[in-house]
């Protein structure tokens, strides 16, 4: 009697142990508690600021979160491998979706802000830019993984850099300078994994510094002829770059910002000022404090110590996806892997950045962070697909 209860014993650990590697095996735990982790911080800010700021909708929020979460349960159910051999296809796409904002009947004017589309008969509004960002990644992997992890000439390298050139010139053109920036370093660091040469890569880096300061003097000339409307940098972006150099100048408000970001992040101390109480967003002195502005919210909010809890889950994230492209038999996932851990760290670089003066002032949101339904779903679109990257780690293209 007692030997048959000992093996049924053994029999249900088997199963359990079993069933605990097939989750494994289906989902990274790392990167779903760093997403959960992020989630619930960004959610918490937000919550936080909606007491003080009307501008915040904490049920939209969770709306974005839910269509996020229902949105990468499909992404992890889904093969992405046979994209690996649909460049062309994925570069179309991609253009198409960047200039959805002009298509007639889709075009959505946000605050002044023209990239946005309102969906038909669910009038929801969304960024077609944030899925580019995504496409753009897959992209550059079926073409990186074309190379077999070393471009041998010059003249594919060449070739490579070209393609990259097509997304990010489109969104330019859109007048959006903080995506298009997004987009060229996910894409350089998909270049640089792909096998191209160090010389060739630190050469190009030279020629494009180059290139924008050439942009960057030839449009100041142009907007004094025919004015801002006519020009590639727009009077505000410069303002704010004029900014990054000089934190003293106040140009159209853009230093008056900085200041306050500054003073948001330093009166917070070590713990914050608690929920509700952060006085620079509650009286209005930290302009977009929930979007572009939100590290500094948190740091005022939560402190020095919760922003070290922010950076240790951002780093957890990319920790782990960097682990799952190490195991991947793939090129393609890993290119892809590669890709969205280079769109992370620049969006993460620049905004934490542009809050503490050293980086300059875009609109770029914090990943899991920021409020808005945009990017906040396509976050969640990546999750989903790192973890179907995950699952199907083990196939060979």
């Amino acid at each position: 009697m007692a030997s048959s209860s000992a093996g049924s014993l053994k029999k249900v650990n088997k199963q359990m142990s079993t069933a605990k590697g097939g989750l494994r095996s289906q989902v990274h735990l790392g990167v779903l508690i760093a997403w959960v982790g992020l989630v619930t911080f960004g959610t918490l800010v937000m919550w936080s600021a909606s007491f003080t700021n009307p501008e915040v909708s904490f049920p939209r929020h969770l709306l974005g979160i839910a269509i996020g979460v229902a949105v990468a349960v499909v992404m992890w159910n889904i093969d992405f491998s046979n994209l690996a051999n649909m460049s062309t296809v994925l570069l179309v796409v991609d253009i198409i979706v960047i200039f959805l904002p002009y298509v007639p009947g889709l075009s959505y004017n946000a605050m002044g802000m023209t990239g946005w589309i309102q969906i038909p008969f669910i009038h929801l509004t969304f960024q077609p830019v944030e899925l580019a960002k995504v496409i753009t990644v897959f992209f550059m992997a079926s073409i990186g993984a074309q190379y077999h992890g070393k471009i041998d000439s010059f003249r594919d390298y060449l070739k490579f850099c070209g393609m990259l050139a097509v997304p990010f010139v489109c969104i330019i053109i859109q007048g959006d300078l903080g995506s298009s920036l997004v987009v060229f370093f996910s894409g350089a660091v998909t270049i640089m994994m792909s096998g191209a040469r160090k010389e060739w890569v630190l050469s190009t880096i030279a020629v494009i510094i180059g290139l924008v300061s050439l942009i960057l003097a030839t449009d100041s000339i142009i907007d004094g002829i025919v004015g801002d409307a006519n020009s590639l940098i727009k009077s505000y972006q410069m303002n704010r770059l004029l900014v990054f150099l000089d934190p003293e100048a106040d140009t159209s408000g853009a230093g008056y910002n900085l200041q306050q970001s500054l003073i948001a992040v330093g009166s917070g101390g070590f713990f914050g000022k608690g929920i509700g109480h952060a006085t620079q967003s509650s009286y209005g002195f930290l302009p977009e404090s929930h979007t572009d502005f939100v590290f500094a919210l948190l740091c005022e909010t939560f402190g020095f110590a919760g922003a070290l809890v922010l950076l240790a889950l951002f780093a957890f994230l990319l920790f782990s996806v960097i682990r799952i492209a190490i195991k991947c038999e793939s090129l393609f996932f890993r290119l892809v892997c590669v890709g969205f851990v280079g769109l992370w760290m620049f969006q993460i670089f620049e905004n934490i950045g542009m809050c503490i003066g050293l980086m300059p002032i875009t609109g770029i949101p914090l990943p899991f962070i920021s409020f808005g339904s945009s990017s906040m779903i396509v976050q969640c679109i990546i999750i989903g697909i790192v973890e179907s990257i995950w699952r199907r780690r083990q196939a060979t293209l």
